[in-house]
């Protein structure tokens, strides 16, 4: 039996809170790369949930006019610059009320004990995962090295498919994917991977997230539905 590999999602799954300082980055940098008007509230107003930064700055551009030509040409460029300027921005912003949804560690500790492998899957690129997961007390359970982010490809389903490599490979079968967005689960069913499902800030209701083989409401649901696939790998 191989042990489970469990990929978490960051956003709404193990970090609650709205950061607003990704938005203010991800707009001027975009008007910066392709010399463009975006408007502020471009964000929140297009598709975002479960997707990468790679994939919301092609929606906010598309919203803005632009073609799927002129978006690819700066499009790596761009992503690098967005996680620099966001680091910047942080460095200044009051981070005192960021939340990991609570029992988060606690849990990751009871998962690992298990033999639970850890990776992490985000749209976000990497340094602001990191940056992200080191605030939040949380980055001693996903070493660089694994996972697999934001800026590395505009799929998430190319996302999944890396992180598993770099785990050495990791079979779909022994794979779970933790998230809580409706695109969490269609891309981690679409992979053959289980689906956990977990209800955040950011859910509409439980409904959307039909389709996962557990829906879960805490941290306590997650490891328990990890577990139980652990069993089963």
């Amino acid at each position: 039996m191989k042990l489970l590999l469990a990929l978490f999602d960051l956003d709404g799954t193990l970090f609650l809170t709205h950061d607003p300082v990704s938005g203010r980055a991800l707009v001027a940098t975009l008007e910066a790369a392709y010399e463009t008007r975006v408007d502020p509230d471009a964000p929140a107003n297009v598709e975002h949930r479960g997707l990468s930064a790679k994939r919301i700055a092609r929606n906010v551009l598309t919203a803005a006019g632009l073609g799927d030509e002129s978006i690819d040409e700066h499009l790596d460029a761009w992503c690098s610059r967005y996680a620099e300027r966001y680091l910047e921005l942080l460095a200044e912003a009051d981070t005192s009320a960021w939340r990991s949804r609570p029992g988060a560690a606690q849990g990751l500790d009871r998962l690992e004990s298990a033999g639970v492998r850890l990776g992490l899957v985000t749209g976000n690129p990497e340094p602001i995962a990191r940056a992200r997961l080191e605030r939040l007390g949380l980055a001693r359970f996903f070493p660089p090295g694994g996972g697999a982010f934001g800026c590395e490809a505009e799929q998430r389903a190319e996302l999944l498919a890396l992180a598993r490599r770099r785990a050495g490979d990791w079979p779909a079968e022994s794979t779970a994917e933790v998230g809580d967005t409706p695109e969490d689960v269609a891309t981690a069913k679409a992979a053959g991977l289980c689906s956990v499902a977990v209800t955040s800030p950011r859910s509409h209701d439980s409904d959307e997230l039909a389709g996962a083989d557990a829906i879960v409401d805490d941290m306590d649901g997650i490891v328990r539905a990890l577990l139980t696939a652990n069993r089963l790998s």
